[in-house]
């Protein structure tokens, strides 16, 4: 399949003109004319999975976060990103990056359907859509009340995390949720609106914890790889679906941190 054939599909699937403003996604490496039969799929297009994709034989890497947000001045082998993208161009491999318009058209509905909430709204920047409302993270009903502490249980099954960080009391009983996959920190205000009383998100700091807090709003912590991981498999299925023709290698898709 051409590239740009297959960039057609991914632009059908997640509209370009869903991204934020400030976000890059896109052919970002490459030449549209190329020809694609294995795609490594990635959350980063990290040192790691650039190297696997080079191994692996791969003509285009896949990810969510942009390797490149910003005008770059010069790409040299010796600076870690121009490393990366020498690496692609000398290899002949396209970069594309699915990110805030992935997060609107696909994210806020697969993460919320790994915790089965009903009544769906979304979160922020909402749009309407042939398919109805899409936005930024979503809100919320689950079906029975839980408590914090079994909420939080649930969240690292659903998204198979080895741990979750929560700020609140786990006795404090919950049934509206709001949730935001990778970073939402700054997004009480719209919880507030939803009328949630926990927020599930990533990268969420001692400060902005305690304050939501003081809100009424618990927080739980999940990571930002902890809840986007999910377009690593989500794209595999999706690609093996729609492009039966195309051969896909995943990344290893673990946590860039550990805790000890």
């Amino acid at each position: 399949m051409q590239s740009r054939d297959l960039i057609k599909k991914l632009e059908k699937l997640a509209p370009p003109e869903y991204a934020e403003s400030w976000d890059n996604p896109g052919l970002l490496v490459g030449n549209a004319d190329r020809e694609v039969h294995k795609v490594y799929i990635a959350l980063d297009a990290d040192g790691g999975a650039v190297e696997k994709a080079v191994q692996c034989g791969c003509d285009m890497i896949l990810t969510h976060h942009p390797l490149l947000f910003s005008a770059i001045k010069s790409i040299r082998d010796e600076d870690f990103i121009g490393h990366r993208l020498m690496m692609m161009i000398e290899n002949k491999i396209n970069y594309f990056a699915m990110h805030t318009n992935f997060d609107v058209a696909v994210m806020a509905d697969i993460a919320a359907d790994r915790l089965g909430l009903k009544n769906r709204m979304p979160l922020a920047m909402v749009r309407e859509t042939e398919s109805g409302l899409k936005g930024i993270g979503s809100s919320g009903t689950l079906d029975d009340e839980l408590t914090l502490a079994e909420l939080a249980a649930l969240v690292r099954k659903a998204f198979d995390l080895p741990q979750v960080r929560c700020y609140g009391d786990p006795e404090t009983t919950v049934r509206k949720i709001s949730m935001c996959p990778g970073s939402g920190k700054g997004m009480d205000a719209d919880v507030l609106k939803a009328g949630s009383q926990v927020f599930i998100t990533g990268d969420v700091d001692h400060h902005y914890g305690i304050d939501c807090v003081e809100k009424e709003i618990c927080v739980i912590d999940a990571g930002h790889h902890g809840l986007e991981h999910i377009f690593v498999p989500y794209m595999e299925q999706w690609l093996k679906e729609n492009c039966p023709e195309i051969q896909t290698v995943t990344d290893d898709n673990q946590s860039p941190f550990f805790v000890i």
